[in-house]
């Protein structure tokens, strides 16, 4: 028997198949060249910037509460159970320490927690219609949440996951 008979040739590859594979290869030379770490940098950085320039618009000099910071609490953000005197002060603190300890990558999970808390309470008693902001915010907070710093960290250099 001869083989050349026996054997077909297979049939070339469809156009999606083609398609797909180009864009698997893309995605994983993307992969190689941004990796997790960068992702984990670049997320910590950027919601901290977030956080922080917030906390700033309530302070003078290093971290004095402003009068019109307590006012907005009270006028505006109404929160239930908090004195607006209380809120201003706890959440100028936050937006100073948790941002700050996420961009050196200390205690970076546990931050990312409590601005994610915090980011809930905006959500459901301050700007619920800011739902597609809060929903990005959300995003970068969990995933420094679940993965943790990343390799550039004081996390990682400390041996804490």
């Amino acid at each position: 028997m001869n083989p050349d008979r026996t054997m077909a040739a297979a049939p070339a590859p469809s156009l999606t198949h083609r398609v797909r594979e180009a864009c698997n290869r893309l995605a994983d030379r993307i992969g190689a060249i941004v990796g997790d770490g960068v992702l984990a940098l670049v997320a910590r950085i950027s919601i901290a910037a977030i956080f922080l320039q917030s906390g700033r618009t309530k302070v003078e000099g290093w971290i004095d509460v402003t009068p019109s910071a307590i006012e907005l609490f009270r006028s505006e953000y109404k929160l239930p159970v908090v004195p607006p005197e209380v809120a201003a002060h706890l959440a100028a603190w936050s937006e100073h320490l948790f941002p700050a300890l996420l961009v050196v990558g200390l205690f970076t999970r546990g931050s990312a927690l409590a601005l994610l808390g915090m980011t809930a309470v905006i959500q459901v008693f301050v700007y619920p219609d800011a739902w597609p902001t809060h929903l990005s915010w959300a995003g970068l907070l969990l995933l420094i949440a679940a993965r943790g710093a990343g390799p550039v960290s004081l996390d990682r250099a400390l041996g804490i996951r």
